[in-house]
């Protein structure tokens, strides 16, 4: 397995398949680079080299105990696109993995960056305060890391629920899928997965938005329960120069599963034009 060597020695885990431009999925919170198994192929099919990497404390990467902030990680993704040797790429975060996008092109100024897309993304801020009066309530992310400490298997199962918009018309995935969410998730150090819940929480991505100088994609549901729409998707779209916005309706905050298809078409008509 490639291994890329972040600054402070942690090794970050990444595979790259297909040939053609180049393409980067950053992954969101619990999971890993597996939760992209049904884009690899579809954007490899549609002519792509697609590289997928583990977060630091996730999946097969080195789990060190420090380092679960955005500046620490948007390096670790310039790593990863260095040891790949990876340039014009487009760079694609889900949930969590927005915040890498973001970051990386205001800290890294969008080096080898030719495209760049959003998904259920948590730019450009998702915390309530004075000034974001529309964000989340600060207590839901104590709130979230309480069940993490008291039962994080048991938490993780019932946050799925809202993950995949179970029962609901737009969503919904088998108790298979269910499972298997929360086993990739359990692969994460601990101290990782209570530490991004500070970072995706409470990172204020506002100042970051402006360093978007390229096309950009945003694709949320208008059902999600876990990064609302109203907080992030609309207000990036607004702050992000000519960038195009793609509602689902109803669609939950896992839609690169649960709306597979559309999702894979979209992107890859965005990445072709």
């Amino acid at each position: 397995m490639p291994y890329a060597t972040a600054k402070d020695g942690t090794r970050l885990h990444y595979f790259t398949y297909g040939n053609g431009p180049d393409v980067v999925l950053i992954h969101g919170w619990p999971l890993s680079h597996a939760m992209w198994e049904y884009q690899v192929q579809a954007l490899v099919d549609a002519g792509n080299r697609v590289t997928a990497y583990c977060r630091r404390g996730f999946g097969h990467s080195d789990q060190p105990w420090e380092g679960y902030d955005y500046d620490t990680m948007s390096d670790d993704l310039a790593a990863v696109m260095e040891a790949a040797e990876l340039r014009d790429v487009a760079l694609v975060g889900f949930s969590m993995g927005g915040g890498e996008v973001a970051r990386y092109m205001s800290r890294h100024e969008g080096r080898n960056v030719r495209a760049a897309a959003l998904i259920s993304a948590v730019p450009p801020f998702m915390m309530k305060t004075d000034d974001n009066p529309e964000g989340v309530d600060p207590q839901i992310f104590e709130d979230i890391k309480q069940g993490l400490r008291d039962d994080r298997p048991g938490f993780l199962t019932g946050f799925n629920q809202d993950f995949f918009g179970q029962g609901t018309d737009a969503g919904g995935v088998s108790e298979a899928l269910l499972n298997e969410a929360v086993r990739v998730a359990m692969q994460a150090s601990p101290k990782a997965t209570l530490d991004c819940v500070d970072a995706f929480g409470k990172t204020d991505f506002r100042g970051d938005m402006a360093h978007f100088k390229v096309p950009t994609l945003i694709i949320h549901g208008t059902g999600d329960k876990t990064v609302p729409f109203e907080a992030s998707a609309k207000r990036a779209a607004e702050m992000i120069e000519g960038a195009e916005l793609k509602t689902y309706d109803g669609a939950p905050h896992a839609l690169t599963m649960t709306h597979k298809d559309q999702f894979n078409s979209d992107l890859i008509a965005f990445l072709r034009s």
